[in-house]
C-alpha cells in the first residue's frame, strides 16, 4: 500500500532536484511582508511599526519575524540542497533589517551579500537583492526611479497627483555567474490599494523592459533576469503587452521575456490569495537567451503535475501556510486584523532554477 500511495504521489507532483545536480543555481523572489525594524527612519511613515504604534512592534516581534523570514529561506535550500545563488526581496524597510536577516543562524552559512538603495516610497519599503558571493559577481548596481515619460500609456492622474507619487524605485543589478554576463531587475511595483489603476502598473513593466533591451544593446547575449511583486498577475496588461511576457518557450522571440508563472497560473497554483481568488503576483521573467541557449546558463522545468512540466515553483509549504481558521490553506502571515499572529508573510515565495552544462 505504501509503494501505491508513492507512486500516485510521484505521478501527481513532485519537484525534481535539480538544485542537487553541479551547475544549477536557485533565482527565487520573497515579498517579506513589512520587515520592519522597531526604530523611526526619518522621513518615512514607520509608525505602525513603532513599539507604540498600532502593531505594538516590539523587539521581540522582530525578531521573530527575522527568525521565521529566515527559516523559511533555510527551508528552500533544504529542499533544494543548495542556498539561492541570488534572492531578490520586497518591502523591507532599510539595510538594517537586511543585515539582521543574513545574519540569522538558519542562513548565515549562504554568505549573502546585500545590495539596496534607500528609494522614495512613503512607507519606506524598498526592493533589495541577496546574492551567494562565491556564485554571482556584482559588477555594477543601480536604482532606477519610476517616471510617467511613456510614450504611449495614458495615465489617470492629473500633474499633481504624479508630482506627489512616490512609488518603490527598481533595482538592477549586473554581474557575472558561472562565467556569463548576467543582470537581475527587482521590483515592486505599484499596489492596487485605493483603486490604483494598472496604467501605473503597465509603466513598471515598460520601465524594465526599456532598461533591459537598453542592457541587451550593450551586452549582447546577456542573460537577463526579472522579478518582484508585479501587483498584477502574469496574465495582465503589464506583463504580456509591456514586459513581452510568454507562456510558453516555443513563442519567446529575441525581444520577448519568457513568464514561467503564465501556465502556472492558469493550472491553478497562487502565491496569495484575497477574497478567495489566487493570484501569483510574485513573478520571475528571464529572457530569450535563458530559454535558448542549452549549454551555457538557462532555464530547466522543475515541477511536474500530472503531464505537465512547470518551470517555475511557488513554495507554498505548510509551515508557510495557515492550518486552520477563516483563511486556512493560504500564506501564513505576521499580522492578522491588526494582530499579531507570528507567521511569515501574506505572499509564498516563488523560484526558477536555471542550470550550465558547459
Amino acid at each position: 500500500m505504501k509503494r501505491i500511495i508513492a507512486i500516485l504521489i510521484f505521478a501527481l507532483t513532485f519537484v525534481l532536484s535539480a538544485c542537487a545536480q553541479k551547475g544549477s543555481y536557485v533565482v527565487g523572489f520573497y515579498n517579506l511582508e513589512n520587515l520592519f525594524d522597531t526604530y523611526h527612519d526619518e522621513g518615512k511613515n514607520d509608525y505602525d511599526f513603532l513599539p507604540e504604534g498600532s502593531y505594538k512592534w516590539t523587539e521581540a516581534k522582530y525578531e521573530k519575524k527575522l527568525h521565521n523570514m529566515a527559516s523559511a529561506i533555510r527551508a528552500m535550500a533544504d529542499d533544494n540542497k543548495a542556498f539561492h545563488t541570488i534572492l531578490g526581496v520586497s518591502e523591507i524597510e532599510n539595510r538594517h533589517v537586511l543585515e539582521d536577516l543574513v545574519s540569522q543562524p538558519e542562513i548565515e552559512a549562504a554568505n549573502f551579500q546585500i545590495v539596496h538603495y534607500d528609494g522614495p516610497d512613503r512607507r519606506g519599503v524598498d526592493v533589495a537583492l541577496l546574492y551567494r558571493p562565491d556564485q554571482f559577481t556584482v559588477l555594477e548596481s543601480r536604482s532606477i526611479p519610476y517616471t510617467f515619460d511613456s510614450k504611449d500609456i495614458v495615465f489617470d492622474m492629473d500633474e499633481e497627483g504624479k508630482a506627489y507619487f512616490k512609488t518603490r524605485d527598481i533595482l538592477m543589478v549586473r554581474g557575472t555567474l558561472a562565467g556569463e554576463m548576467v543582470a537581475v531587475f527587482v521590483a515592486h511595483l505599484p499596489s492596487r490599494i485605493g483603486g490604483k489603476g494598472n496604467d501605473l502598473r503597465s509603466r513598471g513593466g515598460e520601465i524594465i523592459y526599456e532598461e533591459s533591451m537598453k542592457l541587451e544593446d550593450e551586452y549582447p547575449g546577456i542573460k537577463i533576469f526579472v522579478m518582484g511583486d508585479m501587483n498584477d498577475n502574469p496574465t495582465d496588461e503589464s506583463m504580456v503587452k509591456y514586459m513581452h511576457g510568454k507562456e510558453f518557450v516555443e513563442e519567446v522571440g529575441e525581444k520577448d521575456f519568457f513568464d514561467p508563472f503564465l501556465s502556472m497560473l492558469k493550472a491553478g497554483y497562487g502565491s496569495l490569495a484575497y477574497r478567495g481568488e489566487w493570484n501569483i503576483y510574485d513573478i520571475i521573467l528571464c529572457n530569450e537567451p535563458v530559454v535558448s541557449d542549452k549549454e551555457g546558463l538557462h532555464i530547466i522545468p522543475i515541477v511536474k503535475r500530472g503531464k505537465k512540466h512547470f518551470y517555475g515553483r511557488v513554495y507554498n509549504a505548510p509551515m508557510l501556510t495557515q492550518q486552520s481558521g477563516q483563511y486556512k490553506g493560504t500564506p501564513f502571515r505576521t499580522n492578522s486584523g491588526g494582530s499579531f499572529i507570528g507567521g511569515y508573510s501574506d505572499h509564498y515565495p516563488t523560484y526558477i532554477v536555471i542550470t550550465n552544462k558547459k
